[in-house]
């Protein structure tokens, strides 16, 4: 299996082409190892962190996982996003949901 990708680690850019044999995973195309890593993760486990906004009594607030999750399970982190009301004061960092899809769901705004 072969795929191009445009590595998204840093402003660079780089075009890479990684292809798959077996367990191994050969990249080309990156100008640092961090291109050859993303390009190996996107082949094999590729994860994203998710961003979304939740109610709270006065408007919403923007949200994020703490980690990245896997890819196929960003709709379901939504879900769980879109479920959770908070109570302000909300400071940055504060957890609002744990262990959603392997990840927490942090305040990325602050709100009194």
């Amino acid at each position: 299996m072969k795929r191009n990708f445009t590595c998204i680690i840093c402003p660079l850019g780089c075009s890479l082409t990684a292809e798959k044999k077996d367990e191994t995973v050969l990249v080309s195309g990156n100008t640092c190892p961090k291109g050859a890593e993303y390009a190996r993760t996107e082949m094999t486990n590729p994860v994203r962190t998710v961003t979304g906004s939740v109610r709270c009594n006065d408007g919403r607030i923007a949200v994020k996982t703490d980690r990245p999750v896997r890819k196929e399970d960003i709709f379901k982190c939504m879900e769980a996003i879109h479920a959770i009301t908070a109570k302000v004061p909300v400071k940055i960092g504060d957890i609002l949901a744990e262990n959603v899809c392997g990840a927490n769901i942090v305040a990325s705004q602050e709100r009194k």
